[in-house]
């Protein structure tokens, strides 16, 4: 996540600062609006071989980056519409997910991902060919191309709420913007941090999803300070503590509905650990 003054690198764009002395120090304060907006995906296109590249080959991959099928690299100026009149999209088309947008609502962000003046083709840097090291992926693909095959046709099963994905019901943003990870989507990539001396309070403007990260005096403390395994609430369960200058916090316990459903599937022992760092 992204402004004119600050990145804070999360998950895998972290970037840690020197630490500071064990002494008495004054923390650096998150509190302001960012946006993550982006068109860097979490794994990296075979298309791309090296992590960073410059600002012209930057500006190659967004040209060639589809956004709801349209190559326009992500700007909302393409001027795809839908014409009200032609009614809805054929039950079962393929098109029948993608054609509810016109490009007025949609904001991926127009250029890749900048972390510390590069420019990154992948979210992941560890392993370093970009990929996220499933365990198995052959069942993580298997579930998401059903996914997305329903969100592309419409069609799935209707017998009740439950059998329509998180998204659909509005009860988590899509893409995982609220965490943990806070990845950037086809909209709504902006977020409004809150810090007191002992909790950051993070709102994501999909879903107006809102994380409460308490704050401990170490890491010990912190991770021994989760609740019980049986509380598994949406986005997690996270506790934060200071690297110096470093704000880091570990996540466990998602709830068992979205653990499957987001960028990276997390089993029940699922940790993510995220650092927010000031840059600038």
């Amino acid at each position: 996540m992204h402004s004119a003054r600050t990145v804070a690198a999360v998950a895998a764009f972290c970037a840690v600062m020197a630490t500071a002395p064990a002494t008495a120090q004054t923390h650096p304060d998150f509190t302001g609006t960012y946006t993550n907006a982006s068109l860097t995906p979490l794994a990296r296109s075979a298309a791309n071989k090296s992590l960073v590249v410059s600002k012209e080959e930057a500006v190659r991959i967004v040209a060639g980056t589809p956004v709801l099928g349209f190559n326009n690299g992500g700007k909302q100026d393409a001027k795809v519409t839908v014409d009200p009149k032609t009614g809805a999209p054929s039950k079962g088309g393929s098109d029948f997910g993608t054609a509810a947008y016109n490009t007025f609502w949609v904001s991926p962000g127009e250029s890749l991902a900048v972390v510390k003046g590069e420019y990154r083709t992948s979210g992941i840097v560890d392993p370093p060919n970009g990929q996220v090291p499933y365990k198995d992926a052959a069942a993580v693909m298997k579930s998401r191309a059903a996914g997305f095959q329903r969100y592309v046709t419409g069609i799935g099963g209707n017998a009740g709420p439950e059998d329509t994905n998180l998204a659909e019901r509005c009860l988590l943003g899509f893409s995982q913007t609220g965490g943990p990870g806070m990845l950037s989507a086809l909209y709504n990539n902006n977020y409004e941090f809150v810090q007191t001396k002992d909790a950051l309070l993070i709102v994501v403007e999909m879903d107006h999803d809102a994380r409460i990260v308490p704050i401990f005096e170490s890491e010990a403390k912190a991770k021994a300070s989760h609740k019980p395994n049986v509380i598994k609430p949406w986005l997690g369960d996270s506790v934060g503590w200071w690297e110096g200058d470093t704000l880091a916090f570990e996540t466990i316990n998602l709830h068992p509905q979205q653990q499957p459903a987001g960028a990276f599937p997390l089993t029940d022992k699922g940790k993510v650990t995220e650092r927010l760092t000031k840059d600038g």
